[in-house]
């Protein structure tokens, strides 16, 4: 005689109830895991952006300079002013100028960015000045990234005038 093989309406009723308790428990989780994961790679291109700008000025004994643009997805972009989460650009500043001029050269450029991520900036300008020594000329202070969750989610880059960057973790947004 033949056995039938194959799973009983309760055997099948417990496994789907066992999966949506499990889903339940792993989707907020998700939720977590990819919003700080956005605001880690977030961060970190920005102090890549930083240690880019200083090293080259170094490299190249020449001023370079990272600056607020809004359009780096246009043939031309520029530095527009506005918010460092619409974007930014490194560029070299041949002439010293102070601004981004005809024929220098772009060596790095961010889109804006994703997931609701916004930086304030304290005591920041909205460029950044590394002379021939890797030092910043202007201000420095602090850029805070945070996305829409309240409570200390945010990370924190603190900028020194010899150029280097500290990052703080679980900072309050």
């Amino acid at each position: 005689m033949k056995k039938n093989s194959g799973f009983t309406l309760l055997e099948l009723l417990l496994t789907l109830a066992l999966v949506a308790i499990v889903t339940a428990f792993a989707v907020p989780s998700m939720t977590e895991f990819s919003k700080n994961d956005r605001l880690t790679t977030n961060i970190n291109s920005m102090i890549g952006h930083l240690a880019y700008a200083r090293s080259e000025a170094i490299k190249r004994s020449v001023q370079v300079v990272m600056c607020v643009s809004n359009d780096t997805d246009t043939p031309n972009p520029t530095c527009t002013g506005g918010n460092w989460e619409d974007g930014w650009l490194v560029y070299i500043d041949n002439d010293a100028s102070n601004t981004f001029d005809a024929g220098e050269e772009i060596i790095k450029a961010h889109a804006p960015l994703e997931g609701n991520n916004t930086i304030t900036t304290v005591g920041v300008d909205p460029q950044l000045v590394y002379d021939n020594r890797g030092f910043l000329s202007g201000n420095t202070g602090s850029i805070q990234l945070c996305d829409e969750r309240p409570g200390a989610n945010g990370k924190t880059i603190r900028i020194t005038t010899t150029g280097r960057v500290r990052l703080e973790v679980d900072t309050a947004c």
